[in-house]
């Protein structure tokens, strides 16, 4: 996991880019944007993630997104 940024205002909102190694176009497959979508909600449902709003471009995902929790790295760790 980089260490350049962090998450030092857990309950706020941020705009968020997550990047594919590379930059390979991944998400320009209907499948891998389907695991995308499919992770969201659960992250919504089940660990409180508020999406304010998105967009999945084929190589970056952005985010607009905030925990109702106050734990947004929770959000983005695999655990």
């Amino acid at each position: 996991m980089s260490t350049a940024y962090k998450i030092d205002e857990q309950s706020g909102a941020y705009y968020l880019t997550l990047q594919i190694v590379n930059w390979a176009d991944l998400f320009s497959r209907q499948d891998y944007r389907d695991i995308v979508m499919e992770n969201l909600r659960y992250c919504i449902a089940k660990k409180g993630l508020i999406v304010y709003g998105y967009v999945v471009m084929s190589n970056h995902v952005h985010l607009l997104v905030q925990s109702s929790k106050g734990e947004l790295s929770n959000n983005l760790s695999s655990t």
